[in-house]
């Protein structure tokens, strides 16, 4: 089956929209045209391009370059390809090139991690840096190869694209427990007033939106009517609108109400990952937390005036319950009253029939007289990080997980609240889980009163990653409309109200302290409400309008 003429280069008077003919349907012909090899080549440049769109650039408008670029390439391996099978093959292949470009350029820093312990890791560094882009690409494939199996001519292509592409971005966020690191919908979910529509359908709806907003101006070079070349340009402009519309709406002016008998102090060390293992920092390390949480805060607070004393993750290098010296420490540096929530790795004693103890990541409660009031193991773990799949296999050839924890860390037995006396119900977030939406959502029928964040960065050094990933940390906040109070070893350590606006913060690199406020949680917002029903909620309905429109009856395929 071919591609219907309507599908096929228009002539060259009506490709003119300016001086010599210069416009989107002379460059979309130009694009179609192009050989096999330069269809990846410009397929890999537009996923390059669109990471530019991310955190910390946020300059989403260059995906009104990518893909319109993309579909055309997809219009003109679709013109040569002929039947369903060779066309999905097709367009899975620019797919990969697409995806390869995006997560190439948009997580080379993941490079950082393995050169912490170069002398062991090193080896893997082209595995991390080339080889997790290019399995990463596989998802993108995915959904472009679906979308080529019912490629359809005009503007029908356009939703059936973004539905194909959104449908694999859902896959990548939970295959093999997920990865939804820069997803699409984090073009928009990085600002204030974009963001804010994640309120109404999370991650996967503003991924969704995304889509289909970047990819409608595609049409502006097709043959045809006016009509049929501008509906869908005008359709994602009209959405678009509403997005930004309803940002405007629903930030308030001035500042969300607070808690008035919660005084927060957020301790930042900024220790870098090297320096943890230096039996020297080992040894003073409660001394050094120590003396940056006395600190005289900006507005002259004292360690005294502080309810609660905030540590990021894995704060010390041992084991707190198997360091008594280090308690002592913490009890004669908190004030009486003061409560310190931390970051720090436990151990279980083995269970029967084994011989090796168990070890979490976890965030530990502790009083001012060195007794531990609460804890929370961490449920989603980091693969290759924190515990290594295939375990058996892979330690044979030598290879382990990146913490130097005996068999990796166990995963927790669940999600639940967090109750730190004297603050609301936490729903605690350690590192990674902070970019999972359904990993914010406390289990019915309770509500969190606000999101605890800590996590250790310093694995990333100055790169992007660490802005990505407060980024994606605070989308949680927008979606829940919940607070976020957010501790990280080397930054970005910041308080966060509901609208997911740092109401204090610290940057990336330094050492410091943060005196803040709890800002107080808005009502339950629609995305959480539609999750508890029916899971990822508006997304699949945006999904399910896509393939409707995409296939409606009209000419061709």
């Amino acid at each position: 089956m071919t591609i219907p003429e309507a599908r096929r280069s228009p002539p060259r008077d009506q490709a003119k929209s300016g001086p010599a003919g210069f416009g989107p349907a002379w460059l979309a012909a130009r694009v179609r045209g192009v050989s096999t090899r330069w269809r990846a080549a410009l397929s890999f440049t537009g996923g390059a391009l669109g990471a530019l769109a991310m955190p910390p650039f946020g300059l989403w408008p260059v995906l009104f370059v990518s893909f319109p670029l993309v579909v055309w390439l997809v219009d003109g391996a679709a013109e040569r390809a002929g039947g369903p099978w060779r066309r999905a093959r097709a367009a899975a292949a620019l797919g990969w090139w697409f995806g390869f470009g995006f997560f190439l350029a948009g997580l080379w820093w993941l490079g950082s991690a393995f050169l912490v312990d170069a002398d062991e890791f090193l080896w893997a560094l082209p595995l991390g840096v080339v080889g997790l882009p290019a399995g990463l690409a596989l998802f993108p494939a995915f959904g472009f190869g679906l979308a080529g199996w019912f490629w359809r001519s005009g503007w029908r292509r356009v939703p059936l694209f973004a539905a194909a592409l959104a449908l694999s971005e859902w896959l990548r966020a939970t295959v093999l427990t997920g990865f939804p690191w820069n997803a699409w919908g984090m073009a928009f979910g990085q600002g204030d007033v974009l963001a804010q529509a994640a309120a109404l359908g999370g991650l996967h709806w503003l991924t969704a939106l995304v889509l289909f907003i970047h990819t409608a101006p595609a049409t502006l070079a097709d043959a045809g009517s006016k009509a049929a070349r501008f509906a869908m340009p005008a359709a994602g402009a009209a959405v678009l609108a509403l997005v930004a519309a309803f940002g405007w709406w629903r930030i308030p002016a001035g500042p969300v109400p607070v808690h008035a008998d919660i005084r927060l102090r957020i301790m930042q060390p900024n220790i870098a990952e090297a320096e943890r293992a230096d039996p020297a920092f080992r040894a003073g390390a409660i001394a050094r937390y120590a003396a940056i949480s006395g600190q005289e805060g900006a507005g002259g607070e004292r360690l005294a005036d502080v309810t609660h004393l905030i540590w990021p993750e894995s704060a010390f290098p041992f084991l707190i319950d198997y360091t008594p010296e280090a308690l002592d420490d913490i009890t004669r540096m908190l004030p009486d009253g003061t409560v310190l929530i931390t970051g720090a790795a436990r151990a279980d004693m083995p269970l029967p029939g084994e011989q090796s103890y168990r070890y979490f990541n976890s965030i530990r409660v502790f009083d001012s007289d060195g007794r531990s009031l609460a804890t929370y193991d961490k449920v989603h773990l980091v693969p290759f990080g924190e515990y290594l799949p295939f375990d058996d296999l892979l330690r044979r050839v030598g290879i382990r997980q990146f913490v130097h924890t005996p068999g990796g860390f166990e995963a927790g037995n669940g999600r639940a609240a967090l109750n730190v006396p004297g603050l609301p119900p936490a729903s605690p977030l350690i590192c990674y889980e902070a970019i999972f939406p359904e990993e914010a959502t406390l289990p019915a029928p309770g509500r969190a009163g606000f999101l605890l964040n800590v996590t250790n960065d310093a694995w990333f050094g100055m790169t992007p990653g660490p802005y990505q990933h407060f980024a994606q940390a605070r989308l949680r906040a927008i979606e829940q409309g919940l607070p976020m109070v957010r501790a990280a070893n080397t930054g970005i350590s910041a308080v966060i109200d509901p609208y997911g606006r740092a109401t204090a913060q610290l940057p990336l690199g330094v050492a410091g302290i943060i005196d803040a406020e709890l800002p107080q949680p808005l009502d339950i917002t629609i995305y959480t409400v539609f999750y508890a029903i029916w899971g990822a909620g508006l997304y699949w309905g945006v999904i399910i309008c896509f393939c409707i429109a995409g296939f409606s009856p009209g000419k061709g395929r």
